[in-house]
């Protein structure tokens, strides 16, 4: 049987650089990478340092009780958001969706992005290479792929498949399912944030299963 692999926890330096105290503590959930220490939440930059200091100077304008929250992002004394490779931002309560809380997920996407409109489009959007933006690109007709011989015919059946999108775009969460958190008396809190420059709708359509019904019910 395979080991786990064993999560990193972040260096004293990093700690304090941010101002914080406390003991790591591996939290479950997402891709295992995260650590919550008292009462903020860091998490391994890989290599993503520009859009995450992007993000949070994105979070940090964004307007307070218009429907979401989001993490407060954290920074060290000088003024950076990633220190020696790691993230930093404040702990927010509550549970995962989806499951029970699609017209929650819904909602609290709807005002994320509302709240986005105005963003521009980030220039770092072009030069992520991660497999997740390659196949976006791909999806959306602005890149070419190069796939091994057994996936040239389903991946051209896919192509053939689409059609031309009118909607205007901006900025979206591309990955809203399950990192839309919510608590009693509180609104939902939108994490992890996975930008895109896409129609609004489109983040909910990934939500959606093929015959319109929500792909989680």
């Amino acid at each position: 049987m395979s080991e786990e692999p064993s999560v990193i926890l972040p260096p004293r330096s990093v700690l304090d650089a941010f101002g914080i105290n406390g003991i790591p503590e591996p939290l479950t959930g997402g891709q295992g990478r995260s650590v919550r220490v008292g009462g903020a939440v860091l998490k391994p930059a890989e290599g993503a340092e520009e859009e995450w200091e992007w993000a949070a100077s994105v979070f940090e304008r964004l307007p307070r009780g218009a429907g979401f929250r989001v993490p407060r992002p954290l920074r060290s004394a000088d003024g950076r958001g990633v220190v020696e490779g790691w993230t930093a931002a404040a702990f927010v309560e509550g549970s995962p969706g989806p499951r029970g809380q699609w017209p929650g997920v819904v909602a609290a996407g709807r005002a994320f992005h509302t709240a986005l409109r105005t963003q521009p489009r980030p220039g770092f959007l072009d030069r992520r290479t991660h497999p997740w933006a390659v196949a976006d690109r791909v999806a959306w007709g602005e890149e070419e792929a190069d796939v091994v011989a057994e996936l040239a015919e389903p991946l051209s059946a896919l192509l053939a498949l689409r059609r031309p999108v009118e909607a205007a775009a901006q900025l979206i969460h591309g990955d809203l399912t399950g990192n839309v958190l919510f608590a009693p008396g509180r609104d939902p809190a939108v994490i992890d944030f996975s930008p895109y420059w896409r129609p609004p709708l489109y983040a909910e359509a990934v939500e959606r299963g093929p015959d319109g019904g929500w792909a989680h019910p």
